[in-house]
């Protein structure tokens, strides 16, 4: 009966036209509703100049709520801990493998907890460093050298890698750039106006990404 539910869960995904985002409600004790003022940035950056029309608010989902399969895209962001239980494995992995798309955006802290986690959901599946090349750095907004730094932690150079299933990426994790951070509204951060626009440009690419694919 549990795979049955999942089934009509992913049918009634694949009908879905839905224009939405989610954030990602996990475990372990993470911080996943950081950044409270991102995503309702980005996608007001996204409605007025990529023709989107997502709703200004966007919902909570956890892990393994059915509801998941509502969205085309669901972020997922926090500094530390992340524990996925067998239920949200299950669901996590027919809700990508059936056209959702998991951005997740390491806050600085969360990448060692993650990577852990996530073998469990692809346990024959790698983190691998997406080209230049392809098309969500490329999609809306030209970004000729990948992932764009937008809040410095160590020094280390952003990176943007991704999980593939059939040859269409399903999991994106920004590192060392903290896109989340330049979302925020300005006086959060102090970034400059060039920054955060260079952030919510990239953040652009992932939303119609994600919506297209």
């Amino acid at each position: 009966m549990k795979h049955l539910f999942s089934l009509i869960s992913c049918l009634l995904f694949l009908v879905s036209f839905s224009q939405e985002i989610a954030v990602l409600k996990y475990k372990g004790g993470g911080d996943w509703y950081s950044n409270p003022t991102a995503l309702p940035n980005l996608i007001k950056f996204c409605n007025e100049n990529i023709k989107t029309k997502i709703t200004e608010q966007p919902q909570t989902v956890d892990t393994e709520s059915p509801d998941i399969f509502q969205f085309p895209l669901v972020h997922m962001t926090g500094h530390g801990n992340v524990f996925f239980s067998d239920a949200d494995v299950e669901n996590l992995r027919n809700y990508l493998f059936s056209g959702g798309f998991l951005h997740i955006d390491d806050n600085y802290g969360m990448a060692p907890f993650l990577k852990k986690e996530l073998k469990k959901v692809f346990p024959n599946k790698e983190l691998t460093e997406i080209p230049t090349t392809h098309p969500i750095f490329n999609i809306s907004y030209k970004f000729p050298n990948g992932l764009p730094k937008i809040h410095e932690h160590d020094g280390k150079r952003p990176q943007a890698l991704g999980i593939f299933h059939e040859d269409r990426l399903i999991l994106l994790f920004t590192f060392e750039s903290d896109l989340g951070d330049g979302w925020e509204d300005p006086e959060v951060h102090n970034d400059p106006e060039d920054v955060r626009e260079r952030a919510l440009k990239m953040g652009a690419n992932i939303v119609k990404y994600a919506f297209e694919n």
